[in-house]
């Protein structure tokens, strides 16, 4: 692949958290120098005018373009991989919902086949992420009580084995039996781990996130709510300086109120926009599934039979977007909940910023007031448009 630099624009800098006047130069598919100085020997791609921003990580997220990755083949997964680019989302990590072992094991061979695929303007597959089965009963939201499980440190080291290589992310209900000897395990494995779909206490919370528990899977839902005498999970997420708290920026899963609170408590490192996307993201209403489990979306509002919510339709575009608004900050505030936060809380120390030794995945825009997507680029490969 011949060396390219985007010329003539100015750059997001994640450290920085503001826009230089800078060209961008890449060779097979990753940014190797970042200068103010003249570029030769390339191929040149103008972008005066506009605004390089790093493409964005989405971290949790089932399926998107009418395909769930439980469910995919190998041609399914290609094809979600370019919708997901086409929407600005350059870094995926594919998530599982609760399903039977077999079927969790033939769905990670057909992700893992496409992880080391490298088709060019195709969002990567930069790992996996096992929301299910570990999960609590009582709040099992969408995931079918009958595929639910206790944590088994065993089963899941010969599925982590499987889902190998790094990162990979497993989210559990920790106050279950067998919650303990999962976290020690997965912390051996060199998996980080997710307090989720969980009934646990305050205390039951904060004991494992000192166990080796990372982050809080899509704060505030299906877990024990904010009491103020019985503070549960949701609020050891907002007080714990240590932890990663995802949330859902769609104004269903969260009152814009609470995606505020939940900016206005965390560290401003440790919150991460996800979409909790499903199969009918990016496409219209209409029935659908999540791991086999039906779905009927209106508004794009995904509800399952016992009416309750099954996913979102967000795309991490519209969660940036999203976060501006009910936060009301900037773009250049937004952009590390979406790109540099989620990487970090899944060890991808390769996506998510505009820098040397990083893959070259961009968006290109025009407004960062109004921000919509002109172009996206992954591996400094133009994503085709639909």
């Amino acid at each position: 692949m011949k060396r390219i630099a985007f010329v003539g624009g100015l750059v997001f800098n994640s450290d920085s958290e503001d826009f230089i006047k800078a060209n961008v130069i890449c060779d097979d598919g990753f940014v190797t120098d970042i200068t103010a100085d003249y570029v030769s020997d390339c191929e040149i791609i103008d972008i005066s005018g506009k605004y390089l921003i790093p493409g964005l990580v989405d971290v949790h997220t089932h399926g998107i373009g009418g395909y769930d990755f439980n469910l995919a083949s190998e041609e399914n997964v290609r094809a979600m991989r370019k919708r997901y680019a086409q929407l600005g989302t350059t870094s995926v990590m594919a998530t599982l919902a609760s399903d039977t072992l077999p079927n969790l094991t033939n769905s990670i061979f057909n992700i893992n086949q496409n992880r080391v695929d490298s088709l060019l303007g195709y969002a990567g597959i930069i790992g996996i992420h096992l929301e299910g089965r570990y999960l609590n009963p009582e709040m099992r939201g969408a995931h079918a009580t009958e595929l639910l499980a206790l944590p088994n440190a065993s089963e899941f080291e010969s599925l982590a084995l499987n889902m190998m290589p790094q990162p990979l992310h497993a989210s559990i209900a920790p106050e279950l039996s067998g919650g303990e000897e999962f976290i020690k395990k997965a912390n051996e494995l060199g998996v980080t781990v997710g307090i989720a779909h969980t009934n646990s206490t305050y205390e039951q919370a904060k004991n494992a996130l000192e166990l080796g528990a990372r982050s809080f899977t899509h704060t505030f839902n299906a877990m024990t709510k904010v009491h103020h005498r019985l503070p549960g999970a949701a609020v050891c997420a907002l007080t714990s300086d240590e932890a990663y708290a995802e949330i859902i920026a769609d104004g269903h899963h969260m009152h814009p109120a609470m995606v505020e609170l939940a900016y206005k408590a965390k560290p401003k490192n440790k919150l991460v926009l996800i979409t909790d996307s499903m199969s009918a993201t990016g496409s219209a209403d209409g029935e659908y599934s999540i791991a086999g489990t039906s779905v009927i979306v209106k508004n794009g509002i995904a509800i399952n039979e016992d009416g309750v919510l099954a996913g979102s339709t967000l795309t991490m575009f519209n969660a940036v977007k999203n976060l501006m608004k009910f936060c009301k900050i900037s773009l250049n505030e937004a952009l590390k909940y979406a790109t540099t936060n989620p990487a970090s809380m899944v060890k991808a120390d390769f996506v998510g910023k505009i820098e040397k030794n990083y893959r070259a995945d961009f968006i290109l825009i025009n407004d960062i007031n109004s921000p919509e997507i002109d172009t996206v680029y992954v591996g400094a490969a133009r994503v085709d448009k639909e």
